[in-house]
């Protein structure tokens, strides 16, 4: 098989990444921008003074096909111009012009989605949930799809981000492929939620269950080297459930990765449950206590399905604490947990932990520093967005920040004009008033209080968080992506130097999984795109501006 992509372009690419810092690019490649997941986008067009004059693009186009559960991508360097992606649960893909919301290419052939069979769910249909990831050397993207058949199927898709078409070895069986210590991955009862990430070559995709625990679901993460898609490793939790259900799926530090898992059944002892998990290349897990941390309470969280995992991990890194590298988790026991990613620990007490208010289910949540200090914001169960800050000691603690409480669950996100400076926090009332807010990072005081008429949305989504690319905001709702744009057009972000979280040390593994070298199957579906062609972008005009958890019952 052709490789996807040479090795001199991976050497380029790294030497690439080594000259110019992530926060320099304006590329949205991945989940919450980043592979720490701190969902914080540099921009110099975000003064607070712009933002407070965002209005909605009317001229923008955006029409796509199906319900998002999946946060957008933009894309730039290609012979289209700047494009958004989005995906929707209907498994339909869109490329469409950043500047005009037309369609340049779809593919609406990826395969049916499921509506009907599962043994249990909240989601219908239920095709691509988790956001994708986009691999900018080879111009890949790459998602899961569940596809419909008379055996429902998880399908791991590359297609070339310019055409749509698919790349060659593509797509990847996870039923036929993903195996570990003899267990067999089944589609049937496991569903995609999480964001693909992409690490060091090979693609990471999470799993969880569905609404409901039904079934013997695991926690899954499955590893696809993009340029041997045959060559497919596994890890998965040793108990039924630990399901892996963050919105933000898979963190890393550039070299380990790090998931959340909730809870399992019937078992008294530890096997992989309401846990972070810190995984080596493949993936592999070492089995030692310095790649696993679960709370000493963690059977009480299980009989009581009280996830940790109610957010995916965050890593954060803050300068003056010791330990300084640190991984975040967000239980539905409404706690806050900070572990030393160095060295998780194991069974026992975390670094440090705090009550936060509420029960934290699914959502992303995001990070930042600032003058003032280190904080990370999420939404809790109640539905009000909190910001708490870390402080920079030995150990370092939680403390209580900010919180606002706009009508709606949106995840938020948050804009800088340097890295540093302007801090915005930004969260859509998502199944509530269906607008866009922004609020200091210091202080939570409005900035952006939501626009008039023009700036309402519809089909919003609790799960989704925003975008933000040459001084526009991008949101992904049901049939429709919107575009917002600051006054006076979309300058070119500065490029600055940011804290990137420092990959960590890691342990000599006790046992390496043997990959699957199962031949992949290829769904019945054309691989031809249907491709529009790009229309003569309009001038756009500004308008006139104006002043569910996953709520899963304990089974029987």
């Amino acid at each position: 098989m052709k490789p996807l992509i040479s090795v001199f372009s991976l050497v380029l690419a790294d030497l690439w990444s080594a000259i110019l810092p992530i926060t320099a690019q304006v590329n949205v490649t991945q989940k919450n921008n980043n592979l720490s997941r701190d969902g914080r986008y540099v921009d110099a067009a975000f003064t607070p003074g712009n933002a407070a004059n965002l209005t909605r693009d009317l001229n923008f186009d955006g029409t796509i096909v199906g319900n998002v559960h999946a946060q957008p991508l933009y894309i730039e360097g290609g012979p289209n111009g700047p494009m958004v992606i989005a995906v929707t649960a209907s498994n339909n893909v869109s490329a469409l012009d950043a500047d005009t919301g037309t369609v340049i290419w779809q593919r609406t052939d990826i395969g049916s989605a499921v509506t009907s069979g599962l043994p249990c769910g909240n989601i219908s249909p239920v095709g691509i949930i988790g956001t994708p990831v986009v691999d900018l050397p080879s111009r890949s993207l790459f998602f899961d799809a569940l596809i419909d058949g008379q055996t429902k199927k998880h399908f791991i898709y590359s297609l070339n981000v310019d055409t749509g078409a698919t790349n060659p070895g593509w797509p990847v069986d996870v039923n036929a492929t993903a195996t570990y210590n003899g267990t067999q991955f089944t589609s049937l009862v496991e569903e995609e939620r999480g964001g693909v990430a992409l690490v060091n070559g090979i693609v990471y995709v999470p799993y969880s269950g569905y609404f409901g625990d039904c079934g013997t679901y695991h926690g899954w993460v499955v590893g696809v080297p993009i340029n041997n898609p045959s060559g497919v490793m596994a890890w998965t939790t040793t108990a039924i459930g630990g399901g892996i259900w963050g919105h933000s799926g898979v963190a890393s530090d550039g070299t380990n990765m790090f998931v959340i898992t909730g809870n399992t059944f019937n078992t008294n002892a530890w096997m992989g449950g309401e846990a972070i998990i810190r995984l080596q290349a493949g993936p592999i897990w070492s089995g030692q206590s310095t790649d696993y941390w679960a709370p000493l309470n963690w059977h009480d969280l299980d009989n009581g399905d009280t996830d940790l995992g109610g957010c995916s991990a965050m890593l954060i890194d803050v300068p003056g604490a010791t330990p300084s590298q640190l991984v975040l988790a967000l239980g539905k026991d409404g706690n806050a947990y900070l572990l030393n990613r160095d060295d998780l620990g194991g069974i026992g007490a975390p670094l440090a932990q705090s009550s936060v208010g509420g029960s934290v289910r699914g959502q992303s949540s995001a990070t930042y520093r600032t003058g003032k200090g280190t904080y990370f914001v999420f939404r809790g169960g109640s539905g009000a967005v909190s910001a708490y800050g870390i402080t920079p000691t030995n150990p370092p603690t939680i403390s209580f920040a900010w919180s606002v409480n706009p009508s709606g669950q949106g995840s938020p996100w948050v804009t800088t004009t340097n890295g540093t400076n302007d801090m915005i926090v930004w969260v859509v009332g998502a199944e509530g008033d269906q607008r866009l807010h922004g609020y200091n990072g210091d202080t939570g005081a409005v900035i952006y209080g939501g626009g008039g008429p023009n700036e309402l949305m519809t089909g919003t989504r609790k799960w989704n968080s925003g975008i933000v690319a040459r001084g526009s905001i991008y949101i992904a709702n049901d049939n429709k992506i919107y575009a917002f744009r600051v006054p006076g057009g979309t300058p070119t972000p500065t490029p600055t130097m940011t804290p990137t979280p420092t990959p960590t040390a890691t342990s000599t593994p006790t046992a390496t999984p043997t990959p699957t070298l199962t031949p992949t199957a290829t769904p019945s579906a054309s691989a031809t795109p249907s491709a529009t062609p790009k229309p003569t972008a309009t001038p756009r005009v500004t308008p006139r501006p104006y002043p569910t958890p996953r709520p899963r019952p304990t089974p029987p």
